[in-house]
């Protein structure tokens, strides 16, 4: 595993909340940027959510949400690079090593449950059906695979929240949507509208300062040529009474 870089610099001052607020450990999550590279300028999904939710309600978002227990033990059609392994042991809280395939894994259910898009494989689960969420990518054969995924960014929500998440944002092409379930997007779901925006368009600059942040990181990455795992990995925290953005090494 690499070493962290030493660098941190303050990235923006956050107001403290109300002291009465209890501190909440954060929960483990995972967000999906898939991006399509087929033409000059990159485009990324963007799912925009229902009015009447009471997160975020009528922004545009990307697919993603906290760990299940399933993602632990769900077979998948390749292994994580041992790359993207050490990138997502880095930083702190520390995770093992079934945490970090789970939070990849994560991703990829959180992304086929929003938006009907599946990343996947044909790959050997013997025999066995995959229930739950799972069960689209048994129905078409297929396994999730993780393989195709890259560490982008990850934020720690600040204490005092009432919600807080320990998010990693990964990225993946959309060529390697294997898999679309039809009637996943529709006026009464979670996302009632999917779109492919091109990166510095409209719809992104209403995104939540956080994820805006992210992408800037992202259309950076891509300017660079095309995506590794040895890039610099920007970890948001809060410390010191502000946020920071502490930069983890990338891994060859």
């Amino acid at each position: 595993m690499s070493q962290t870089e030493s660098r941190t610099e303050t990235v923006e001052k956050v107001e403290k909340e109300a002291d009465h607020h209890p501190y909440y450990r954060p929960k483990d999550a995972a967000t999906l940027i898939l991006i399509d590279r087929s033409a000059a300028v990159p485009k990324v999904l963007v799912g925009k959510r229902h009015d009447n939710v009471v997160f975020m309600p009528g922004k545009f978002v990307f697919p993603g949400g906290r760990v299940d227990r399933t993602d632990h033990r769900i077979p998948v059609a390749a292994p994580i690079p041992p790359e993207l392994e050490a990138n997502l042991l880095q930083g702190s809280p520390k995770v093992a090593a079934s945490r970090a395939r789970a939070l990849a894994v994560a991703a990829i259910r959180e992304a086929c449950e929003e938006t009907g898009l599946c990343l996947g494989r044909p790959g050997n689960n013997g025999g066995a059906r995959l229930d739950g969420p799972w069960k689209p990518f048994s129905e078409a054969g297929l396994l999730p695979d993780p393989s195709s995924l890259f560490l982008i960014a990850r934020a720690i929500t600040p204490p005092g929240r009432i919600k807080r998440f320990d998010t990693r944002f990964f990225t993946a092409d959309a060529s390697a949507i294997a898999h679309r379930v039809e009637g996943v997007i529709h006026p009464e779901a979670e996302l009632v509208e999917l779109v492919w925006v091109e990166i510095g368009s409209r719809p992104l600059a209403d995104l939540h300062p956080m994820t805006k942040k992210v992408l800037f990181e992202l259309e950076k990455r891509l300017a660079a040529g095309p995506l590794r795992h040895d890039a610099p990995v920007p970890f948001f925290h809060f410390f010191g009474g502000k946020m920071q953005m502490e930069l983890l090494a990338g891994t060859a």
